[in-house]
């Protein structure tokens, strides 16, 4: 069952949307050039580098969740979950507009949660 008024999530998505992009826009990291010296400084520079890239990351996935929701939006089928083709809960619609599939698929697919 969707939720009472399906614009109101899609409307949800937009702003969403422009977050991920300034998520994406201020994580902008370049790494700094790998040095040598000990295996200890090394690892920790590979762990800073992997630290300050992971938010990008994260906006990134988070992102492009967003944008196939609006997709799903744009081709009929937001709502319906592809694995089992039953409707996706009107309450985790309301809570995650970008979610693609149905708490049960969700489940048996593993993360990342959409």
């Amino acid at each position: 069952m969707l939720p009472a008024d399906p614009e109101v999530a899609r409307s949800a998505l937009l702003p969403e949307r422009e977050r991920a992009l300034a998520d994406l826009a201020g994580t902008v990291v370049a790494p700094d050039p790998m040095t040598y010296g000990s295996q200890a400084a090394a690892a920790t520079q590979v762990f800073e580098q992997q630290r300050d890239l992971a938010p990008r990351d994260r906006a990134r996935q988070h992102l492009a969740m967003v944008d196939a929701a609006l997709a799903r939006f744009a081709d009929g089928s937001w709502g319906t979950c592809p694995d089992c083709a039953g409707a996706i809960a009107a309450e985790r619609l309301e809570a995650l507009p970008w979610a693609a599939r149905c708490i049960v698929c969700q489940r048996a697919a593993g993360r990342p949660r959409s």
